[in-house]
């Protein structure tokens, strides 16, 4: 956080914490990465927190990968930049100091961590045991947190600081005192380190370091926090005593303050070769800034946290989702396209051979989460969708052939075309008496659970009843599934599987006349039929009249096109739930808890799925805006939930304004406006693939890169770096009659293409685009 909060873990959030981080905490945001400042009898912190004393100068900046806090106090600057270098189980704390009085410094400096035992569930539930466990091992100033590794572990962590130090603790009890608290430790007040070490209780990393400043000087030293793994026959170098060859080893690499540099320049350099596979520029400082960095970065952390740890992801329950992770690989897949690759081949190894899903699974094992078990019937399609949006970047076809096998089989070779026709399958032999999906627990709103039926405090809504005998199904999934189909159908084509092809048209018309005959409810399309057969964002209802899901995939999907269905359910979209600060799930929101609709009807109007602007969902109307030719519309929508475009509003808004959130409140709650659960959240996958592909029309295809635009009318010009399958595209639209979409004129090198798309010619290395817009 800004105050140098938070934690640390390796790969799993809940099965390899390192440090402990207390959620619900007050004061708000306590626990993290502290460095104390005792100058004379004055103490605090570079981050302001935990001492919370006054400073004369405070900022905090957050780059690509790091953090940098600078805090000054009486004439003592200190600096900390927090990153982790590349490809490297390491956090480094790099630190600063600058004496700019006219007289010498004498401080202590204390660094603190503490250590989680490892599983973050356990850690703050089964006292009885774990106050009992913890060990840590001292060699030459360096803590080892080795809890638990005297038996089944065989990873540790480590705590060290490039100075030599005056004294440490491992003793939480010893470091803080028995009834003092993080603002106020008394090793702190006392000014000298007590060297305990702890045995049981509360492992924590703290060390002393003296420091002489002259006027003007300036002292960088640093501290890494780590995680290390031996093989199980080298766990000891001695009778319980830690192997410590490869801390030694790493070590090495960064002793000095060069070393430090070289690797903050290296994770610099990388991110801006990253961002530089898509950079545009347009008459829109909202659309460059979030383009450019910071939509981009959110997808790259979704795809590597789906929904496991933030400040609003405890890291315990959630892992990695099925249907989430598919999702953010839409908005990563042209940055690093061979991790794409390897997510899609493990996504698929959670689907059961029946066609049904592991609706989690944990990132530490690749194994599906048995406590929420599958039985979401949305789940099977997203699979189809990622995996040609990654053929489409790459033309990897041989991804098809990878095998991904099930996980209820012993050895099975299913392959990942074999997931995705079982993607199909699972859907068309799953519909109800109305010829549309049936939901199951849920689609993807997880909050709609109209097979429940919960009476009772704490019972899950996604996994408790499933009372069979229902027939309640999901116009959603099945305008999902149209989305799909039509995708799978095309890549189907290229590989010359024509006979699936045929099938698959069928089943897209028939699904399609069902949806326009049983979905379509007069002026939107309905959102389900509950459990007893009955509408669910109908006219007829009493609340939840309309919902902003299917309006968006029944009109991707391609429904409603030719009937003018489509026109009609985005202009009920723009009367009934557009709002200033984005597009509401749902209404009128429901004021009573329902027990035939589950979860949804739980909270409070105007939140979460209850009416709140879940933004995740706010691309696909402004995408379906595109696929009707309203490219002011799509815009305007894009930028309501768009946090760049939040600044001025920050007080209300309450979240970082550059990362997307996950919900900010409707109309109908008491704070509309503010948002919460920010930076895990698809908002950022679909809100990239919104502008990128459906705004501003580059579109990877098979073929090669399709230009699509579909944007204001007052934009006159537009430009687009993208590369696409090693080739670098210059692309410039122009836009002299002020249209919305359409390609007057395509010329790749200065040679006139007929349609708008760009072959792909592999001898090129950088091709100039030029397209002009007009009817």
């Amino acid at each position: 956080s800004n105050t140098a909060g938070g934690y640390s873990f390796y790969q799993d959030a809940r099965f390899r914490r390192l440090t402990r981080y207390r959620y619900n905490n007050v004061p708000a945001d306590t626990g993290g990465r502290y460095i104390y400042i005792k100058d004379n009898d004055v103490v605090w912190n570079p981050g302001w927190k935990p001492v919370c004393s006054p400073l004369d100068e405070y900022s905090c900046r957050h780059g690509l990968g790091y953090t940098i806090i600078k805090g000054r106090k009486n004439g003592l600057e200190a600096e900390v930049t927090y990153f982790v270098p590349l490809k490297e189980n390491m956090e480094i704390w790099n630190l600063e100091l600058v004496n700019n009085t006219n007289k010498d410094k004498n401080i202590i400096l204390f660094s603190f961590v503490e250590f989680c035992l490892w599983d973050a569930m356990d850690d703050m539930t089964n006292f009885q045991r774990n106050l009992n466990t913890g060990e840590v091992e001292i060699e030459n100033g360096t803590i080892f947190h080795k809890t638990e590794y005297r038996e089944r572990r065989n990873h540790y962590a480590y705590f060290t600081c490039s100075q030599k130090i005056n004294g440490f603790d491992t003793s939480r009890d010893a470091f803080i005192g028995n009834f003092n608290g993080f603002a106020n430790p008394v090793v702190v007040e006392h000014g000298k380190c007590t060297n305990s070490i702890v045995n049981g209780w509360y492992p924590v990393g703290v060390h002393q370091v003296n420091i002489e400043l002259a006027p003007g000087q300036k002292k960088n030293l640093h501290f890494i926090l780590g995680y290390i793994e031996n093989k199980e026959d080298e766990k000891f170098s001695a009778p319980n005593v830690i192997n410590k060859k490869s801390f030694h080893a790493a070590m090495e690499k960064y002793k000095n303050t060069e070393a430090i540099n070289k690797a903050f320049d290296k994770l610099k350099r990388y991110w801006n070769e990253l961002l530089c596979k898509f950079k545009v520029e347009t008459e829109n400082e909202h659309v460059n800034r979030m383009v450019n960095i910071w939509n981009q970065y959110q997808c790259m952390v979704t795809f590597n946290l789906s929904r496991s740890a933030s400040f609003f992801e405890s890291g315990i329950g959630r892992g990695m989702g099925y249907r989430d992770s598919n999702q953010d690989l839409l908005g990563f897949v042209h940055m690093i396209p061979e991790r794409s690759r390897q997510r899609i081949l493990e996504i698929a190894g959670v689907q059961l051979s029946d066609g049904t899903c592991y609706h989690q699974y944990q990132p530490l094992t690749g194994k599906g989460n048995k406590d929420v078990g599958g039985g979401f019937n949305d789940d099977p399609l997203w699979l189809i969708i990622s995996t040609c949006s990654y053929i489409k970047e790459t033309g990897d076809y041989s991804i098809l052939d990878g095998i991904a096998g099930h996980p209820d089989i012993e050895n099975s070779k299913a392959t990942l075309l074999d997931h995705l026709f079982l993607s199909i399958e699972y859907t068309l032999k799953n519909l109800g008496p109305h010829k549309l999906p049936l939901m199951g627990h849920a689609d993807w709103n997880d909050c709609l659970n109209l097979n429940c039926f919960s009476k009772h405090p704490g019972e899950s809504f996604q996994t408790y009843g499933d009372r069979p005998g229902g027939v309640a199904e999901s116009v959603m999934i099945a305008g999902l599934f149209l989305y799909a189909c039509r995708e799978l159908i095309s890549l189907l084509r290229r590989i010359d599987l024509n006979s699936k092809v045929d099938e698959l048209e069928k089943s897209y018309k028939q699904m399609n006349e069902a949806v326009e005959k049983y979905g379509w409810d007069g002026e939107w399309f309905l959102r389900a039929y509950d459990y007893y057969g009955e509408k669910v964002g109908s006219r007829e209802c009493e609340e939840g009249k309309i919902f902003i899901e299917p309006q968006g995939w029944c009109i991707m999907g391609g429904a409603g096109l030719e009937n003018g269905m489509a026109r009609k359910a985005l202009k009920g979209v723009e009367k009934y739930l557009a709002t200033p600060d984005g597009i509401i799930l749902n209404q009128p929101a429901y004021s009573r808890y329902y027990l035939n609709l589950g979860e949804i009807s739980s909270y409070p109007p105007g939140y979460k799925e209850n009416a709140g602007i879940f933004c995740h969902n706010n691309p696909w109307i402004s995408i379906a805006e595109t696929i009707l030719g309203n490219g002011d519309k799509a815009l305007d929508y894009y930028l309501r939930i768009c946090p760049s475009a939040k600044g001025e509003a920050i007080e209300i808004y309450r979240c970082e304004p550059y990362c997307y959130a996950q919900m900010i409140a409707g109309r109908d709650a008491p704070s509309p406006g503010e948002a919460k659960n920010s930076w895990l959240t698809g908002t950022a996958a679909w809100c990239f693939v919104n502008i990128s592909q459906a705004i501003l029309g580059i579109k990877p295809d098979y073929d090669g890169l399709l230009i699509d635009p579909c944007i204001p009318g007052e934009w006159k010009e537009y430009n687009v770096k993208r590369f696409f399958r090693g080739i670098k595209y210059n692309i410039t639209v122009k836009n002299p009659d002020r249209v919305n979409k359409g390609i007057k004129s395509l010329s790749v090198n200065g040679k006139l293409v007929k349609g708008n798309l760009i072959p792909l010619n592999k001898e090129e290395k950088e091709v100039q685009v030029s397209a002009i817009l007009g009817d």
